[in-house]
């Protein structure tokens, strides 16, 4: 992703910048009281199926495939039994197929061997398992068991925090740790899906919306666009 330029960083101080965070937050609380995943899913163990299913795909194909998905395979040993192959073609159009078949049918096996089948409530146990990395683990912890150990960075989050002055980085574990030192921890989970249901509605890759946007004011990028300027 194109880092946004540095003019927006320039003259703002470490205390201005939380501070913007703080109004963001606020704003897009008022407009979403209560944000939440997308995803659907029934357990804990659908919930990391779906989630690694989502890398590089959009909830609603996820939340199309999964309606399936989980009728056929409906228990973790279901999954111990999957062929790797047949499971392939299940999860064929959530695009990089093989490579998640595998890594969500190794996970089911690792869960089950040393975890006793029930998943992990740890991110240090739950980044041992292929294909979780920090981001599907702070997804499935906040989730599954309300445990809230960073903010989940994914393109929304990125894109968003980069627009909104809020980070010169572009890798999102650098990402997540800007965000964490000047969003309150009390904040972390919901400010994953604000930026995320914002990102979705208003503030879309192609087509942001700024002149519909309620975060123009506080938005160091607001009518930036070439849509803007002609």
């Amino acid at each position: 992703m194109k880092q946004i330029p540095n003019k927006i960083f320039q003259d703002k101080s470490p205390e201005e910048t939380k501070k913007r965070a703080g109004k963001i937050i606020k704003i897009l609380s008022l407009r979403n009281p209560h944000p939440k995943i997308a995803l659907r899913f029934s357990n804990h163990w659908e919930l990391l199926v779906a989630v690694i299913l989502s890398a590089q795909c959009t909830d609603k194909k996820v939340n199309e495939v999964t309606e399936t998905l989980f009728k056929k395979y409906k228990t973790l040993n279901d999954y111990l039994r999957a062929d790797p192959e047949e499971f392939s073609r299940d999860i064929r159009s959530t695009g990089f197929y093989k490579n998640k078949a595998g890594n969500i049918l190794a996970s089911a096996k690792i869960i089950k061997e040393k975890f006793g089948g029930k998943l992990p409530r740890r991110m240090a146990d739950l980044l041992i398992l292929p294909g979780v990395a920090r981001k599907t683990a702070n997804v499935v912890l906040g989730n599954a068991y309300g445990v809230v150990e960073g903010i989940a960075v994914d393109t929304h989050v990125i894109r968003l925090s980069q627009l909104l002055g809020l980070t010169e980085e572009n890798k999102p574990e650098k990402i997540e740790k800007d965000l964490m030192k000047i969003i309150p921890k009390k904040d972390w989970f919901r400010a994953t899906y604000l930026l995320i249901d914002h990102g979705r509605a208003i503030c879309a890759a192609k087509d942001p919306r700024c002149d519909l946007c309620p975060l123009k004011k506080v938005c160091p990028s607001a009518f930036q666009f070439p849509r803007f300027k002609k």
